[in-house]
């Protein structure tokens, strides 16, 4: 059975930092691309990152880049997001996933785990 956990969300001040992970078991993430997703209340899901399976590309849209990090531990299974100078705006359930090849298209992500919540408030 095929799972994914995200952990390390939480709540943190304008400009400070999180590191999210997504553990994996009952496959591979050495063999699948994996992206981190968010979704804000009344706002539609967004890709925020991703990680190819090949070698290691990153994605990054123009709203998180140079603050968000994708990496990814092959023993350990696990990918993660490092987030740094956060926003307010940053605010969501964050959500990690994993398909055939980056993409922005959510529905593309064959599995999805059950989303850790960041939020950013003084």
């Amino acid at each position: 059975q095929v799972q994914l956990v995200e952990s390390g969300g939480g709540l943190v001040q304008p400009g400070g930092s999180l590191r999210l992970s997504c553990v994996a078991s009952g496959l591979s993430l050495d063999v699948y691309a994996t992206g981190w997703f968010r979704q804000a209340p009344g706002k539609e899901r967004e890709g925020v990152s991703c990680i190819s399976r090949r070698d290691g590309s990153t994605y990054y849209p123009d709203s998180v880049k140079g603050r968000f990090t994708i990496s990814k531990d092959n023993a350990k299974n696990t990918v993660y997001l490092q987030m740094n100078s956060l926003k307010p705006e940053d605010t969501a359930v964050y959500y990690c996933a994993t398909a055939k090849g980056c993409t922005d298209f959510a529905a593309v992500y064959d599995y999805w785990g059950q989303g850790t919540q960041v939020t950013v408030s003084s």
